[in-house]
């Protein structure tokens, strides 16, 4: 099992910066991607930047040159640096693990953090 925790969400004014964290805690030996998922009311959830445990990363085309994705691996901790951020931006951003290769070893996927409210007023 492994287990989620973000943290760093808040409000911001339209121009300024936040830097989200996600903590992942259980029994694995390593995750090969964490992500970086959105949900704004009423629309569906989407991805916003994903890290691979050897540093390859994308991003969404709204969210390229502005944000920024990194993680620690010794800490299984993956951080969200946002600039620019944009009332658009606004969401409960998650975090997610895929790869997870468990103690069990088995490789398992799907997992996902509770969730952290990012409002940017305009």
């Amino acid at each position: 099992q492994v287990q989620l925790v973000e943290l760093g969400g808040g409000l911001v004014q339209a121009g300024g910066s936040l830097r989200l964290s996600c903590v992942a805690s259980g029994s694995f030996f390593s995750i090969n991607a964490m992500a970086w998922y959105r949900q704004a009311p009423g629309k569906q959830r989407e991805l916003v930047a994903r890290i691979t445990s050897g540093g390859s990363t994308n991003y969404a085309d709204s969210v390229k040159g502005r944000f920024t994705i990194s993680r620690d691996n010794a800490k299984n901790t993956v951080y969200l640096q946002m600039n620019s951020l944009k009332p658009e931006d606004t969401a409960v951003y998650y975090c997610n693990a895929e790869g997870v290769l468990t103690t069990t070893r088995r490789y398992e996927y799907g997992y996902w953090g509770q969730g952290t409210q990012v409002t940017v007023s305009s």
